[in-house]
């Protein structure tokens, strides 16, 4: 596979970390949320997995379309990551959650389906993470 894009972030890893690209564009502090033990007031892993996978996916559904040719309106994706834990052991969980504009209910739920097998995001969690798709009515 040829590699077209690399994207760079270097993290100070803690409570109280920060997170730096290497073109400077990103540059924000990364903190644990209150619920878990750390300052919140700041960007946190989760939010920036579910900010990443629910843009991916959504432009996957707009490429699905293309490959069917089928006219969209604008997507939504609203991803929610979850952290788990049970006996110590800590996991995710997603839930995302599509709405694609201009299109019916049956038309949307097949692009999902499609999407999930071209976001590069829904592929690497396949299998390791418990997540699922819900087609938001128009």
């Amino acid at each position: 596979m040829e590699k077209i894009y690399e994207a760079e972030v270097t993290t100070l890893a803690g409570h109280n970390g920060h997170a730096k690209s290497s073109d400077g564009l990103l540059d924000l502090d990364v903190r644990f949320p209150k619920e878990m033990g750390g300052a919140g007031n700041a960007t946190n892993p989760e939010q920036l997995f579910a900010a990443a996978w629910s843009a991916c996916f959504g432009t996957s559904v707009s490429v699905a379309a293309g490959m069917e040719k089928v006219q969209i309106g604008s997507v939504h994706v609203t991803a929610k990551i979850a952290v788990l834990q049970e006996n110590g052991n800590f996991d995710l969980g997603a839930q995302l959650l599509v709405k694609i504009d201009d299109v019916d209910y049956n038309t949307a739920k097949r692009l999902v389906e499609t999407a999930k097998s071209i976001c590069s995001y829904s592929k690497a969690t396949k299998g390791n993470i418990n997540a699922t798709y819900e087609v938001v009515a128009n």
